[in-house]
């Protein structure tokens, strides 16, 4: 048992040794005897293995030691200096061992400073091994380092010191931050091998490892297998406290260890000794020997050989675990001069920064607070080296940086170093603060905001003035009513929907419908009125100005106007422009808005089938609105608007109802003073807005809505209309459409002549000013393609914004350049060929640029030079337009043979044309058969033509008796040329008839003699339509005389314009017989009729 004597005797009284025994409960601590023999040890170690099973953490403290025999220690110990003082005997009796009430402690409460803080393990440990416990990358300063030589206690052993040289180490990889001397770190270890070596080493009282910083940030490993891995400057570190994350239950192994390191001074690696896992090497089993054996047989057995450098006795039981041990040598710092006036300008500048982050950040005070209380013993200026340590340790800074603070070994630059991550520190802390500042008075403002207008809310709530925004929607819509003259019945409707509004809740549906309904309903303009001008010559200057001729129109609506300005109002006015396509219908309407000063709103019910865009939809509808006049009222703002219905012929009908029907209500004046639309459900007053409707035909519009109607018709223009409608209209918008408008381009009269008479005889000029625009276009090009692009050259596109601001930053920027970006292109796909190999292969000059820029620029207009002049004549109008559509004017050049006739006819497109009608006979039956596309009306006249002729055969000469039978064994077929052209109406009977007799008797007709009129069975001639037109299509073709019923005499006189009637010779008739003597006037055949076929 005398062990402790004979180590004492074998080494000398200069020695000093570590030693662990068991202690009494208290305050004295229990260290473990070195080696027991006989019952004794079997005592110690069962008693060691009962506290082992209850224990919860294990803690270690340097304590004083005696140097002993190296070959007779089962651990290495290190050499102390001479005279160092010897452990003071005390009990080692096992018995007074208590293991209830004993914990595994190498340190005493009675040294005068504070335990670590090991007494209670972190809930959750980090995921990395090696890393804070805390998370937060900052290294709690110590309540106080452990000290060299405390004063002896009589209850404990001396205290181990911590070793001066301790050559060979267990090494420790630390990820993310280095450790610096004199302040604690938590780490994680997670490797079993490195656990149970650290378990070892604290159990045999010496918790010292060397801690280096891995090279690698996201590296997470215990060992060190490559001796590049980490930093070769690290620090010696003690394990004060290690936290043991045991397992509920007794078959789980633990999962890890928490250790609290205290490094005391930096390290070098100088050497890899033992590195990565190895294979485990067994010792051998001398527990199992007799307990009676002497000391020396119980022994460590030394471990196998091993390839690489040695190991020291101090580290040879790490041979059996995978761990890293490594040769070190301890770094000391330089010497200094702590009068150096850098290094306390360096000191009074770390202070000062510590200050400024301190009165930042809270963490940073208690750090400081704590590392001063600490240092109250000594001034903090004499030890510039901790300051540096401290300065680093506390900051979050870059891991490369603390490692270069960690590897200065100068003061002064140690403190350089210190300083700039401190720096680095007090800016991201200045910057901290200021987001947070900016987030609090962001927060502040709006929290003050809301806080008043709660006590607003309160306020007015408490004063009867509450107002949100339903509030606010209410005094809109009083606001807009206080502004409208509403009816008294509209009134009522809206006070009561108002107060509806104000006791619903905002959010339920039918407050949705009803806001919507006042909103039209305040929308109308109940009263308001644009101020009208009724002055004549005002009305005559607007409507010349914008259209030329339409005599009678104009007239009819100065009429108008002249009665409303004696009246004051125009109501009850329903106008109808009737006329084909192209005449200026709508822009009549235009101009009568105009010259009215009305606000003019436009829409066409063309195809329209639904009732609802007339009268509105019902409000119980998802959706619902008004009719288009509700419509109309709301957009102009006016009561007295002019509203233009187009196409009102061509109205549809369909299962939502009949239109046209609904059209009567709004039109008639009798019952639009009170028009009620079903979304409104109020009456509104219509009379005031002046409708005009516009319409190609009157068969196709409903009676009884014809009946509400003032009918207008506008016929087509003569050539010399249209002529001066080219001259003065036409030309000049398709000359400035064209870009031509400075241009000396000329489109000369006689041109526009040829025009009118070869490509466009419609009655209108819509026909016309397409040509006349090709007319220009055509010239454009002309102009663009003979000069090139020298005089027109195509301007440089602009740059993108970014990249004409990143090519020259000096020069301002144009509009054309923060105006242009770039978007994606968006081309067509290319054409898939069926045959690829015949196709000719597209070149792509920008295939890689897969961009489009875009611009909002507008592009500049380009100047046409003065040397260009352009005249578009007779001649060369075939250049422009083609060839001619029409060729020739009459289908006969010469005399045609007997049977042939000319009529006059009205096409569907608004001309006129001259239609010659050939009746042939044939053996046959009796049969007449019609062919050239004819309608059902002109076949009926046919049939009463030959009935006719049959029935006054004897008079006409074709027979010599009145019994003879006529046409019984002959067929008659009449036929009339264009047959792709439909030919309607009953104006061709008298031609028909003169076309049959001239057949029968074998006289023929003059070709210079036109006829057009309707017959009845009798022979009476009716009068016809369309006479304008057919006269000027006469006119065109040369006619000399024409026959036409006495009933269209006024007509032709006060309607065809007397350029159009030079030199035709008019013969009204009423009877066919009138009709047949003029034409057929010089025959023999006539002069035998003077007896038979009297007048």
């Amino acid at each position: 048992m005398n062990i402790l004597g004979s180590i004492r005797a074998a080494t000398g009284s200069s020695a000093r040794s570590c030693s662990r025994r068991l202690c009494d409960p208290g305050p004295s601590r229990w260290t473990a005897p070195a080696r027991l023999a006989g019952p004794s040890q079997a005592a110690f170690y069962a008693s060691r293995a009962s506290i082992s099973s209850r224990r919860a953490f294990c803690s270690s403290t340097v304590t004083d030691y005696t140097p002993t025999a190296a070959l007779r220690l089962p651990r290495w110990v290190n050499n102390a200096k001479p005279g160092s003082p010897r452990d003071q005997q005390s009990s080692d009796s096992p018995d007074q061992a208590d293991s209830s009430q004993t914990g595994i402690r190498l340190d005493s409460s009675e040294d005068g400073q504070s335990p670590p803080p090991a007494s209670t393990p972190p809930s959750t440990p980090p995921s990395s091994s090696s890393s804070s416990g805390d998370g937060s990358d900052k290294a709690d300063p110590p309540p106080s380092p452990p000290p060299d030589n405390p004063p002896q206690s009589p209850t404990s052993i001396s205290k181990q010191s911590v070793p001066e040289s301790y050559p060979q180490v267990l090494a420790l990889p630390i990820a993310r931050r280095p450790l610096f001397p004199g302040f604690y770190k938590a780490v994680v270890i997670r490797n079993p091998e490195v656990v149970a070596a650290i378990k070892e080493m604290m159990r045999r009282g010496q918790p010292y490892l060397g801690a280096f910083l891995l090279k690698d940030e996201n590296a997470d490993s215990d060992i060190i297998t490559d001796i590049n891995s980490v930093h070769p400057v690290g620090v010696f570190a003690q394990i004060t406290s290690v936290f043991t994350a045991a397992s509920t239950k007794e078959d789980e192994k633990e999962e890890g260890l928490t250790a609290v390191l205290y490094p005391h001074r930096r390290i070098r690696i100088t050497e890899l000794v033992k590195g990565g896992p190895s294979a485990k090497v067994q010792p051998a089993d001398n527990a199992q020997g007799d307990a009676a054996k002497d000391s020396e047989a119980q022994l460590p057995t030394p471990p196998p050989e091993r390839e690489g450098p040695p190991m020291t006795m101090q580290t040879s039981f790490l041979e059996k675990y995978s761990v890293s041990v490594v040769n070190v040598e301890n770094l000391s710092t330089l010497p200094y001069n702590k009068d150096d006036q850098y290094i306390r300008a360096f000191m009074s500048e770390i202070v000062s920064v510590f200050k400024d982050i301190a009165q930042l950040n809270p963490l940073f005070r208690d750090q400081i607070a704590n590392f001063s209380i600490n240092q109250v013993a000594s001034n903090v200026f004499d030890e510039p080296d901790k300051l540096a340590d401290f300065a680093a340790a506390v900051s979050t800074g870059d891991p490369n940086e603390l490692q270069d603070v960690l590897e200065s070994l100068a003061v002064d630059d140690r403190l350089r170093k210190a300083l700039l991550v401190l720096k680095k520190e007090l800016i991201n802390a200045q910057l901290q603060s200021k987001l947070a500042r900016d987030v609090d008075s962001k927060i502040a403002k709006r929290q003050r905001e809301y806080y008043l207008m709660e006590q607003l809310k309160g306020i007015k709530k408490e004063l009867g003035m509450e107002s949100d925004g339903k509030d606010k929607l209410i005094e809109k819509f009083k606001e807009r009513a206080a502004a409208l003259k509403m009816p008294e019945a509209v009134r009522k409707v809206f006070d009561e929907e108002l107060n509806k509004l104000m006791h619903l809740e905002p959010a339920a549906s039918e407050a949705n419908v009803t806001r919507n309904y006042l909103e039209w309903l305040t929308q109308i303009p109940w009263g308001r009125h644009s101020r009208e001008n009724y002055s004549i010559s005002h009305a005559q200057k607007v409507l010349d100005e914008d259209h030329y001729g339409l005599k009678d129109v104009k007239d009819r609506i100065l009429e108008f106007l002249a009665v409303g300005k004696l009246r004051g109002t125009v109501e009850g006015k329903i106008i109808c422009l009737v006329g084909p396509p192209g005449v200026g219908k709508t822009s009549i309407g235009k101009s009568i808005a105009r010259a009215l000063n009305r606000q003019f709103f436009r829409f066409s019910v063309g195809g329209l089938t639904d009732v609802a865009e007339i009268k509105g939809h019902r409000r119980t509808y998802v959706g619902a609105l008004p009719g288009k006049i509700i419509q109309a009222l709301k957009r102009v703002g006016t009561e007295n608007p002019l509203v233009l219905i187009d196409e009102v012929d061509k109205i549809g009908r369909g299962h939502n109802g009949d239109p046209a029907s609904a059209l009567l209500e709004m039109l008639d004046p009798e019952q639009n003073t009170a028009f009620l639309d079903h979304y409104m459900d109020v009456p509104v007053d219509l009379s005031r807005v002046l409708f005009v409707c516009t319409a190609n035909m009157l068969d196709t519009i409903p009676a009884p809505l014809l009946d509400r109607m003032e009918v207008l018709e506008v016929s087509g223009y003569v050539s010399e209309e249209k002529a001066q409608i080219a001259s003065k209209y036409l030309g000049p918008q398709a000359k400035e459409a064209a870009g031509l408008k400075e241009a000396d381009v000329q489109l000369e009269p006689t041109a526009v002549d040829v025009l009118i008479k070869y490509y466009c005889r419609e009655s209108g000029v819509r026909n016309l000013k397409k040509h006349i625009d090709k007319i220009y276009r055509k010239a454009a090009l002309k102009i663009v393609q003979d000069l090139g692009e020298e005089v027109f050259p195509e301007p440089a596109p602009a740059p993108p914004a970014e990249a004409s601001s990143a090519a020259d930053t000096s020069k301002p920027e144009d509009d054309s350049a923060k105006a242009t970006t770039t978007v994606e292109k968006q081309d067509a796909p290319p054409d898939t060929p069926g045959a690829p190999e015949t196709s000719t292969p597209h070149h792509e000059a920008e295939k890689d640029d897969k961009e489009r820029i875009v611009t909002t620029v507008e592009r500049k207009p380009m100047k046409v030079p003065e040397t260009v002049h352009v005249r578009i004549t007779p001649d060369n109008l075939k250049d422009y337009v083609g060839p001619p559509v029409y060729h020739k004017d009459r289908l006969y050049v010469q005399g045609p043979p007997a049977g042939v006739s000319t009529g006059l006819g009205y096409l569907g497109n608004g001309s006129g044309a001259v239609m010659p009608i050939e009746a042939l006979s044939m053996p046959g039956k009796g049969n007449l058969q019609l062919t050239g596309k004819l309608g059902e009306v002109i076949r009926e006249s046919a049939q009463i033509a030959l009935s006719w002729t049959k029935a006054h055969a004897y008079e006409l000469g074709i027979t010599k008796s009145p019994e003879e039978l006529f046409l019984t064994d002959k067929d008659i077929h009449v036929h009339m040329p264009e047959g792709s052209i439909g030919k309607e109406g009953p104006s061709a009977g008298t031609a028909l008839l003169s076309a049959f007799v001239s057949l029968f008797t074998k006289t023929k007709i003059n070709p210079d003699i036109a006829m057009t009129g309707e017959i009845s069975l009798v022979g009476m001639v009716l009068p016809v339509g369309g006479l304008k037109e057919k006269i000027l299509a006469a006119h065109r073709a040369g006619i000399k005389t024409i026959i036409a019923p006495a009933g269209n005499r006024p007509d032709i006189e006060e309607n065809v314009p007397e350029s159009v009637k030079t030199g035709i010779r008019f013969v009204y008739v009423e009877d066919v017989k009138e009709v047949l003597h003029e034409v057929f006037r010089g025959e023999p055949i006539a002069e035998r009729w003077k007896d038979t076929l009297s007048l």
